[in-house]
């Protein structure tokens, strides 16, 4: 339940699975047969710590997820509307009103190519 937009039902899930005799037999027979599962050594930044993006539109080369996941990376976090706390907004190809919102509020809005240049700096 400590990790973010892991919720109580979610976790209880996981506990659940992570109990049950049959999915135990399962990782122990993948184990045996020589599977080492590995943690992730993806460093996460700080340098958009505390910023909020919004995504809209359609991206390229990303697909939603992808692109929270990468806002993640570098510390900032993600939000479903626009408000005015919003720092960024990541605009992909038909945003819609949630571009409108930005603009009203003077909001940056970024395309895709500066969000990438974020990601790389």
């Amino acid at each position: 339940m400590a990790i973010d937009h892991i919720w109580r039902i979610m976790a209880q899930s996981v506990y659940e699975y992570f109990h049950d005799p049959g999915n135990l037999s399962v990782i122990e027979k993948l184990l045996a047969a020589g599977v080492t599962p590995e943690h992730s050594k993806t460093r996460r930044s700080d340098k958009m710590a505390d910023k909020t993006f919004v995504i809209t539109g359609t991206l390229e080369n990303f697909t939603r997820q992808q692109a929270e996941q990468a806002v993640k990376k570098i510390g900032g976090k993600t939000s479903s509307s626009v408000s005015k706390k919003t720092d960024f907004v990541l605009a992909g190809e038909n945003p819609g009103s949630k571009l409108d919102k930005a603009l009203k509020f003077g909001i940056k809005i970024i395309n895709e190519q500066e969000f990438m240049e974020l990601l790389d700096n």
